[in-house]
């Protein structure tokens, strides 16, 4: 049995590597505030949120898809949702308690606990099938279909019962027949469990019926030997059905194992929803389109860590970018610039993993991989400049990435002067644009924004941090050319009052 809800055609690894850079995404776009959102202190959701979304970088349209469907009905059916994740949870529980740990080498002692394990395990499924059975028509994604499907088509009423009688015979309430042969030396050999004698026979056939010759041997009381040897029979003629049964629990435990990895992505995408739905923040499924075209237009954009951080709702913002290969963001300082540029990432990851998008609308092509270069602290440690630290991250980021990759760069090469700065960031971006490389880019160096900006490309679209007359932020960016000043005196007077701002000339 499969669940199928990642994947229409494999199931999900939670063991799979991630990209190489999946630590510095995790810094740049602080993940592991969405990632705790998600899991409310349960480690296996945040392993499996952190694993799921930062793979989604390697899901196609068609997957995307498929998950946001079954998302969606997650979201209308979340009870019934919860209740199939706490059965699968349950089982995986409830199996510690039949581990025997040394005695599980003999082989009656796995028979016991097997049986034990798969009779608990049957109950599992029965509360399985009955949502099946109940709930099944108020899911309408090609996933939840699929999965009650095969829930109805393998747990059917001649299932439970072949078990049940299996596992009832299986304790050889009357004893264990066996077959064997003598070997090499008078040793047994070739020994065989045999099904007993059928019961349904009426009592006047089994006492009259021919019986086969047979001997007779009694063991005495404090024979300790005998009973040894006797037992060492019994196993020997269990072992392969021991080992049968065995195999069976563990498939059966495979299965409850996957649906609950499965079912774990979705009931953080559920616990995530219900935090934001209770801020009053706007949520909606994003359209995804092929990774050759260029589209990214969204309404309402916003930050979903920084939603999760504050009491207040967060301004969203509002940006055509379709048919654009190139972003650049100027604007006033604290003007919301870096808050933007992660909302950027958030949602593209959000996307591909096939959640729900932090906007009122989204639309975006789907990127073959996502990277971060943003400016780092002073790091006393370092063993060459700031300036080589940052390209030596730009040559990693070169190694790793390919064509319809996104790059997010927030005040990169600043670390130098101006011209300096401005030259090196030109010649970077003007390379990963030949390569069919989506780029945004937060920056204060005047000189390269204003550069792009001149050039009148089509592929390109010029974003400012919106400032009021007064000094106000706004939080929003707006389409517009790149000014030579990013108001840091705005940011002087906030902090050490207008007294001690000098004016030039007075």
């Amino acid at each position: 049995m499969k669940a199928f809800l990642m994947y229409r055609d494999h199931d999900f690894d939670l063991q799979q590597k991630l990209a190489s850079n999946e630590q510095v995404l995790t810094q740049d776009l602080e993940l592991n505030m969405l990632f705790n959102a998600m899991a409310l202190g349960d480690k296996f959701l945040f392993e499996v949120a952190k694993k799921a979304v930062l793979s989604g970088l390697n899901n196609d349209l068609d997957t995307i898809l498929y998950r946001q469907n079954i998302l969606k009905d997650c979201l209308k059916n979340s009870s019934i949702v919860r209740d199939i994740y706490d059965i699968a949870v349950e089982a995986i529980e409830n199996k510690k308690k039949y581990y025997f740990g040394i005695f599980t080498k003999y082989p009656a002692s796995i028979l016991y606990e097997s049986i034990e394990m798969l009779q608990m395990f049957v109950g599992m499924l029965k509360k399985l099938k009955y949502i099946a059975d109940e709930q099944a028509d108020k899911f309408e994604s090609e996933g939840f279909t699929s999965f009650f499907a095969m829930l109805k088509k393998e747990l059917g009423d001649e299932y439970f019962a072949s078990v049940q009688n299996h596992l009832s015979e299986l304790k050889f309430r009357d004893g264990v027949l066996i077959s064997a042969e003598l070997g090499k030396g008078n040793k047994g050999t070739n020994y065989i469990l045999r099904k007993s004698e059928d019961k349904k026979q009426s009592w006047m056939k089994r006492i009259f019926a021919k019986k086969p010759p047979a001997y007779t041997f009694y063991i005495a009381d404090r024979d300790e030997s005998g009973a040894r040897a006797l037992g060492e029979l019994r196993d020997r003629g269990i072992n392969l059905v021991a080992n049968a049964l065995a195999q069976s629990t563990d498939h059966i435990l495979s299965f409850f194992n996957m649906l609950r990895t499965e079912l774990a992505f979705y009931v953080g995408c559920l616990n995530l929803h219900g935090q934001l739905a209770q801020k009053g923040e706007p949520m909606s499924f994003p359209l995804p389109v092929a990774p050759g075209e260029r589209r990214h237009s969204f309404n309402g954009l916003y930050d979903v860590c920084l939603a999760l951080s504050l009491e207040q709702r967060i301004v969203g913002n509002d940006v055509n970018a379709d048919n654009k290969n190139l972003v650049i963001i100027t604007g006033a300082n604290q003007g919301g610039k870096s808050t933007f540029l992660r909302s950027i990432g958030l949602s593209q990851l959000m996307m591909q993993c096939g959640m729900f998008a932090p906007a009122e609308s989204f639309r975006s092509n789907v990127c073959d991989g996502l990277f971060t270069h943003y400016k780092r602290e002073e790091d006393v440690t370092m063993k060459s400049g700031k300036l080589d630290e940052e390209l030596s991250r730009m040559s990693d980021i070169v190694d790793h990435i390919t064509s319809n990759s996104m790059v997010l760069f927030n005040e990169s090469f600043a670390a130098t002067n101006e011209r300096e700065g401005s030259e090196i960031a030109r010649q970077i971006i003007c390379a990963l644009l030949e390569k069919h490389i989506k780029v945004f880019f937060v920056t204060h160096l005047y000189e390269f924004a204003h550069g792009f900006y001149d050039k009148k490309m089509e592929n390109a679209i010029f974003l400012r941090a919106e400032r009021q007359t007064d000094g106000g932020r706004t939080f929003k960016v707006i389409e517009s050319e790149p000014l030579q000043t990013s108001y840091g005196e705005d940011l002087y007077i906030r902090i050490f009052g207008t007294d001690n701002l000098e004016i030039p000339g007075a």
